[in-house]
């Protein structure tokens, strides 16, 4: 067990956050932590971390136990370079390096006693570099800062120089460098694109260690969890699986929960019935004894009462078949090109995903078909009858100085009751006095759902949604998608949401730097499996072709060697000794520990974990063959000095 939590209770003010809570992590176990937003999540992570602590109940930790936090802002100060702040995490790893090199400095200069002394510090030294990983750890540094989205010429950058996102990507590189006991993930993927969301991804399904994740990103929780706890009301309910196994098995969960609310509320109102029609009369000692029973029942909650927006769209009027087309099309800012080439035809009712890197163009794309920036090459052509609306990610759609109410009337008009609107708004979770709030008070997610109940409500028939779920918990996304299932128009969006476009899109558009955009027909999950299926491809064609360059030199250094004329020296008299012959079967192993040492540095590998363990053990192999000989080297050294003597 690495920690337990019992009945845990915690409360901010009058404010009941947790309301006993219970689960226990062990370790290895990969866990996913979900609810909607201010359930509760932060707060078990602080406690877990200690940084505070529960009002009442029982919190276990193991003894020595080593907890790894990922800091929501990260800083680094000082003149380290990436390369440096990530390498920090094996100090004592470096520290053991550098003695190593003053040991073998020692060796070539000591004699005697002092010289055997100095030669089992080194051997002990090297014993605790090899188990303390001291072979690999430069190649998993660099391997991780890949992954996450560095580049090698970026190692050099100073890291307090760094924007706040790629400190927050340098701080979760560290953390995944350092495994501690567990780790505590709070929405790891904010600052990553989509190739470095998908090698975190592959990092953490084979993680050795435990760790706990609060993400939105039910893809990623998808790929990386076995089990998920969600809180809810102040308590947590285990599910075993990924996140999409947790929403089967909550959905049966909350039928039963359903049904025993609805038998509990029935047998409650008998009760009441039996006491108001005989508190005064007969049996006022049974109803007496039955009020008294009734107040002490915990009253079970309604699942049905859980305040999810519900959104509903309303019929869109039609467009012709034919909604865009894309003719060699070209976006970005004056004469810089982000994508070009681009050639679509979009279909009535098709939805349209859009993916790729920061800076790739997506958002680009969006503002170029709304005619907000100009194409710098070929057309966009719209079919005819099409109404299109926007979600924009930055919330520019909603204004500042109007309330929730007005904001709405904006695109109702002055003829809708206020009731209608109010109840609209309802479904958007801006309930009673909330509709009455400045817009310039609401918070991002409040923000955020507003402008998405301005744009339903206003009927359009193409939807352009701009990063649609990142104002939204999971309960919201989840609402969200089901109401765009039922939608009657099309749908052009840009996400990072992976679970959101496999629900909703059926083509996708992947913008990749420097390579233009890759269409492909089919869903997210049908895309995700081709593209890694290719890379995987691409990965094992550089492999054989290093394989194949390096035999060639092997063949070509052994057809020179065979050219030379053999020697007709005495074969006797130059014979090696002993001890040569080994210093160069020593050098022989080495240059092969040389090759795999460079080989485990190049990107390819650092970024393949299963291939850098292969050739890990392989170089470990050759380095306990190399310990023998040194060994055996030692002592025919010896006794050829004492043959000599």
């Amino acid at each position: 067990m690495l920690f337990r939590l019992a009945e845990v209770t915690k409360s901010y003010g009058t404010q009941d956050v947790l309301k006993g809570v219970s689960f226990q992590l062990n370790p290895g176990e990969h866990v996913g932590l979900v609810g909607r937003n201010g359930a509760g999540k932060t707060t078990i992570f602080r406690l877990i971390n200690g940084a505070e602590s529960h009002d009442h109940g029982e919190l276990e930790r193991m003894k020595n136990f080593r907890v790894g936090v990922l800091a929501q802002h990260v800083d680094f100060a000082g003149a380290d370079t990436v390369l440096d702040a990530a390498l920090q995490v094996f100090s004592e790893l470096i520290a053991l390096e550098a003695r190593m090199r003053e040991l073998e400095h020692d060796m070539a200069e000591a004699q005697g006693d002092e010289l055997e002394r100095v030669m089992h510090e080194y051997s002990d030294a090297q014993h605790a570099f090899e188990d303390g990983g001291g072979f690999t750890f430069h190649s998993r540094a660099e391997g991780v800062l890949l992954g996450l989205g560095f580049d090698k010429d970026e190692f050099g950058k100073r890291a307090e120089s760094l924007s706040g996102g790629e400190k927050n990507r340098l701080g979760l590189a560290r953390l995944l460098l350092l495994e501690p006991d567990i780790l505590l993930l709070d929405e790891p993927t904010n600052h990553l694109d989509v190739d470095a969301v998908e090698w975190l991804e592959e990092y953490l399904s084979k993680y050795p260690s435990a760790y706990l994740i609060i993400s939105h990103d039910r893809f990623f929780l998808d790929h990386t969890v076995t089990r998920v706890l969600d809180l809810e009301f102040g308590k947590v309910d285990s599910y075993k699986g990924n996140y999409t196994q947790y929403l089967e098995l909550r959905e049966e969960r909350r039928e039963q929960q359903q049904r025993a609310y609805e038998l509990q509320q029935g047998m409650i109102a008998k009760t009441e019935d039996f006491i108001r029609r005989n508190l005064a009369g007969q049996k006022t000692k049974q109803a007496k004894s039955r009020r008294t029973q009734l107040e002490k029942i915990e009253r079970l909650e309604s699942v049905n009462q859980l305040d999810t927006a519900n959104f509903k769209l309303k019929p869109t009027a039609r467009t012709g078949d034919q909604v865009l087309m894309l003719e060699d099309l070209a976006v970005g800012y004056g004469t810089k090109v982000l994508a070009g080439d681009l050639n679509l035809l979009l279909r009535r009712g098709e939805r349209l995903g859009i993916i790729g890197g920061n800076g790739t163009g997506k958002t680009t794309l969006l503002r170029t078909l709304l005619n907000q920036l100009p194409a710098l090459a070929g057309a966009v052509r719209w079919g005819s009858g099409v109404v299109t609306g926007y979600y924009d990610q930055r919330l520019h759609t909603v204004d500042d100085r109007n309330d929730v109410l007005s904001e709405l009337r904006t695109i109702a008009g002055h003829g809708v009751a206020d009731g209608e609107l109010r109840g609209f708004l309802g479904r958007f979770l801006f309930s009673g006095d909330d509709v009455f709030k400045s817009v310039s008070s609401l918070s991002g997610g409040e923000k955020g759902r507003l402008a998405l109940a301005k744009l339903i409500y206003s009927r359009v028939n193409v939807l352009l949604l701009d990063e649609p779920t990142n104002h939204l918990d999971i309960a919201s996304c989840e609402t969200l998608e089901e109401a765009l299932n039922e939608y009657d128009g099309t749908i052009i969006t840009v996400s990072h949401d992976r679970y959101f476009l496999d629900r909703i899109c059926t083509k996708i558009l992947y913008f990749s730097e420097g390579k233009g955009a890759e269409y492909f027909d089919g869903g997210y999950t049908e895309f995700y499996e081709a593209h890694h299926r290719a890379l995987a491809e691409a990965q094992v064609a550089t492999a054989e072709k290093m394989r194949a360059e390096r035999e060639a030199e092997k063949q070509a250094a052994a057809k020179q060697a065979a050219s030379k004329p053999a020697s007709k020296t005495n074969k006797s008299r130059n014979k090696p000794s002993k001890a040569k012959e080994l210093e160069t079967k020593i050098q022989t192993i080495e240059a092969s520990m040389d090759e795999l040492f460079a080989e485990m540095a190049t990107d390819a590998i650092a970024r393949d974990h299963v291939k850098l363990g292969e050739l890990n053990a392989e170089y470990q192999r050759l380095e306990a063959q190399s310990q023998q000989l040194y060994a055996a080297w030692e002592a025919a050294l010896a006794a050829e000095v004492a043959q000599a003597v």
